[in-house]
Parts: structure tokens; sequence; C-alpha cells
């Protein structure tokens, strides 16, 4: 090797060195979460100043990796934030920098059966439910032993299981935050829930999951059995309430007037049952904010690259928009942590 081609490797190795030196070793269990889960964990390809980043050959692009805003040690607040189902971290990716901006450290974790190129064994797996629990519980677990203060929160599914995990461990979580809270789903699915044997049928008509489709960071459909999975989740917080489980918290809540995906009642019943102080940020019906676009910023829609070619664009809600209140969501997030300091 010549001394130029020496010099040249003795530079790519030094900044190796400081890309991995810029990963505090307080995070590196948080990668530990997905090396079972994956199969195996990579480097990304792409990184951003203090985001630490969880890639795999598993995932269907780095975009749907699980990640963590930081600022190099441990803060007083840390955040964490679940995604909702058949989606992935991706969509908090207008909100997760706010949050670190007003210095806290914000987890964004990856679901298991998300964001990979086959989920078809993930979508038919029976504890599904129980994994995605157990997930949240240790990623729970990593975030109370970097802050006293530790806010738990997430859209759709994320949100329900936000909504248990205060309910199986109260005084523990400084408030509680939902995104399109999925507390109540549509009444029809609800009453299939308690079907017997309808999971298995569910199995059967999902048939061979697909994972790819014309949003690379969303499945293009939600699982049927899976759909049964967080029926079950919302059940057992009902349950839990109705058995005299606390909610004595903060809560701040945002939820589309519109959205058919998860009736806003759910989340309104939930509420009016904290003992707490709650804030909530209800979009008007008039705007049509659709389910999963109440997360969605204009930067975000244009980083989807979506593809309507590929689905029936009249089909309400199939082709994704902008929340026209993202701005204002945002502002009322930020006025509740600053409440509730």
């Amino acid at each position: 090797m010549s001394k130029l081609s020496l010099f040249v490797f003795g530079l790519s190795l030094s900044f190796i060195q400081i890309v991995h030196a810029q990963t505090p070793d307080w995070l590196v269990p948080f990668q530990t979460f997905y090396a079972t889960e994956l199969g195996e964990t990579s480097d990304c390809q792409s990184s951003k100043p203090s985001v630490y980043t969880v890639c795999s050959p598993a995932l269907k692009n780095e975009g749907n990796a699980a990640y963590v805003y930081h600022h190099q040690q441990p803060t007083e607040t840390t955040v964490v934030l679940f995604h909702g189902l058949s989606d992935s971290p991706f969509f908090f990716q207008s909100i997760a920098p706010v949050l670190h901006q007003l210095g806290y450290t914000v987890i964004v974790p990856l679901l298991p059966g998300h964001g990979k190129l086959d989920a078809d064994d993930d979508m038919e797996d029976g504890d599904l439910a129980k994994r995605w629990t157990a997930h949240v519980n240790e990623v729970m677990t990593f975030a109370h032993s970097l802050s006293p203060n530790v806010y738990i929160g997430g859209f759709s599914t994320g949100g329900a299981l936000s909504a248990q995990h205060v309910l199986t461990h109260p005084n523990q979580q400084k408030g509680l935050l939902l995104f399109s809270g999925a507390l109540a789903l549509d009444e029809s699915v609800e009453s299939m829930a308690g079907i017997w044997g309808i999971k298995t049928l569910a199995k059967l008509l999902d048939w061979s999951y697909e994972t790819q489709g014309p949003n690379p960071y969303k499945y293009p459909e939600v699982s049927r059995h899976s759909a049964f999975m967080l029926a079950d989740i919302i059940f057992d917080v009902r349950d839990r309430l109705a058995e005299g489980s606390e909610l004595n918290l903060p809560i701040f809540s945002v939820h589309s007037e519109a959205d058919s995906t998860t009736p806003i009642r759910g989340v309104k019943s939930f509420v009016k049952q904290n003992a707490g102080p709650s804030e909530t940020f209800f979009i008007d019906s008039a705007f049509e904010v659709c389910h999963a676009d109440l997360v969605v910023s204009d930067s975000q829609l244009i980083d989807m690259q979506y593809d309507a070619s590929e689905v029936d664009a009249s089909e309400a809600c199939k082709v994704p928009k902008a929340n026209p209140q993202h701005a204002e969501m945002i502002a009322a997030l930020v006025g509740f942590f600053n409440n509730n300091k």
C-alpha cells in the first residue's frame, strides 16, 4: 500500500472512530432491543447530528428505524413516543425535533412486527399484542434509567399502548401524550373482535401479508389480525378503568373530529376519567383531517414521495395529506409542556 493510500486509510479510520464516538455509551442499550427482534442491526448510511438511529437489513429502509434525539448526555426529562399500527417512527419526524429543541431526550421506538421487509409471521403471531406491551415496558424502563421525569405517548396504536402502560404503572410517568389515540374503533370492528375464532379467520383473510406499497414508511394495508390485537389492548384499557385503575396525571390529547378509524369518543371518554389536568386539541371536522394524516407535516408529505398512481385516489383518506392544523397542534403541544414543567 502506498504512503498516500495509508494516509487516506488512516483518515477514514479516524472518521469512523469519530462517528462512533459521537454515540454516547448510555444510548448503546437502545440498540440491543432490536438485535433479537430484527435479527441484525447495522450502521445507518445517513445520520443527523444528535440523532442515534438503529438500522437493520431487515427494515424496508432507514426511515423505518427506531431513533433517539439526544443531547450527548441524559437530560432531566425524556419523552417516549410510540408509532401506530402498520406505520413506523418516521411519522414522529415533525414532532420529535420540536421536543428535542425544548431540551428533552426523545425516544421513538419501533414496535415489533413493523418497518420490515417481511412481516408476514409477525402479523399472524397470536402473541403480537404481548410483544408490543413487552417492548413498551423495556423501553420505558430504559427511559426511567435516564431521567427522573418521563413522558409517554403515541400515535393511534402507540397511544393505546401508552394509555395501557400508565394504567399498569401508575404514578411513574410525568404525563401522557395521545395523537389520534386508538381508544375506540368503529363499532362494527369492536363487535367482531368479540366473536370466537375471529383472529384465526383474520389470519386466513390476510393470507400473505404485503409490506411494500406506495408509502415507503408504512405498510400498504393494516393486517386484520393485528387490528384485533389492537382491539384487545383497547378492551384492556377500558376494563382497567372500569375496575378502578388510577388515572391521575397530565394528559395532552390531539384528535380529529373527522377521524372515522379511531372515533374521538374513545379519547373523550378516557380523558373524562382522568383525575389530573387534561389539555385537548380537537380539530374541527370541517378540516377533514383523516386519522393517519394528523401527525403529517408538509415536509413529511414531500419526504414520503407517495405514488398515488398505485391506489384508488378517489377513496377517502387513501392518499396522505398534510394536516392543515399541524402548526397549531405543535404550538398546543409546546404549551402543554410549558404548563407542566
